[in-house]
C-alpha cells in the first residue's frame, strides 16, 4: 500500500511551471504551496470541515501566491492545477513497482478528480486506488487506514504501508500497519510515540 503525493509522485515537479509564471519564485512558491496544502488537510480534519483535496490544493495555491505577493490569474491557477494531474514520478518508482511481488494499491489524500487522472497519466498500474474522499477526512486519521482494510478485505497485519511523509508513516503505524518510511531527505523521525518498522532512502530498498 503506497501513499501517492511525495512518495510515488514528486509534488515539487510543479516548481518549473511556477518558475515560468514568476521567475525567481518557483521553488519558494512550490514549497509554501505544499506546506499550506498539508496544513489545510490537518486543520479541516480537526474542524470536521472536509473539502476535496482539489479544493484544498486550490486554496493553498491562492494563499501562497497572496503571501508571496504574486498576482494569480485564472489561467495561471488552472495551468498550475493541471500540473497536479501529471506530476513526475520519482526515479526509483517504476522499476521498484515492477519488481515487487505483492499486490499493490494506493491510499491517498487525493480526491478522485485529481488522483485517478494522475495515475492514468503516469502509466503506473495498481490493484486498487483508494481515496480519503470516501470517509471525508484526511490522513493521518485512523479512519483512513481502516478504509483500506475494508476496501481490500485484508487484515491490517498483512498490509505493508509505504510513505515518504513521516507523519503519514507514523499514522499508519499507530493504526497497525507494517510501515516503510522512505526518508529521501534523511530527516529525523517525528516525535509522535511511534517508529516505522524500516527507514529507507529509496523504494528500491523495500525489496531487500
Amino acid at each position: 500500500m503506497f501513499d501517492a503525493y511525495g512518495t510515488l509522485y514528486d509534488v515539487h515537479s510543479v516548481a518549473a511551471r511556477c518558475e515560468s509564471c514568476w521567475p525567481g519564485k518557483g521553488a519558494q512558491l512550490s514549497q509554501l504551496w505544499r506546506a499550506k496544502q498539508l496544513e489545510y488537510t490537518w486543520q479541516r480534519s480537526l474542524m470536521q470541515r472536509y473539502a476535496p483535496f482539489s479544493a484544498v490544493t486550490r486554496d493553498a495555491l491562492a494563499y501562497s501566491c497572496e503571501a508571496l505577493g504574486l498576482e494569480l490569474s485564472v489561467a495561471q491557477m488552472e495551468g498550475l492545477m493541471s500540473e497536479y494531474l501529471r506530476l513526475a514520478t520519482y526515479p526509483d518508482v517504476a522499476d521498484s513497482l515492477k519488481r515487487l511481488p505483492a499486490k499493490q494499491a494506493i491510499l491517498s489524500n487525493g480526491s478522485p478528480d485529481m488522483l485517478l487522472a494522475l495515475v492514468e497519466n503516469s502509466g503506473l498500474h495498481f490493484d486498487a486506488v483508494i481515496s480519503v474522499d470516501e470517509v471525508k477526512i484526511f490522513k493521518p486519521a485512523p479512519q483512513v487506514y481502516e478504509l483500506a482494510v475494508k476496501k481490500l478485505n485484508i487484515e491490517k497485519s498483512r498490509i505493508a504501508f509505504v510513505s515518504s511523509n513521516c507523519w503519514d508513516a507514523l499514522g499508519a503505524k499507530s493504526y497497525g500497519f507494517m510501515v516503510y518510511w522512505i526518508n529521501r531527505a534523511k530527516a529525523p523521525v517525528d516525535r509522535l510515540g511511534f517508529k516505522p518498522d524500516a527507514v529507507l532512502t529509496s523504494l528500491n530498498e523495500v525489496l531487500r
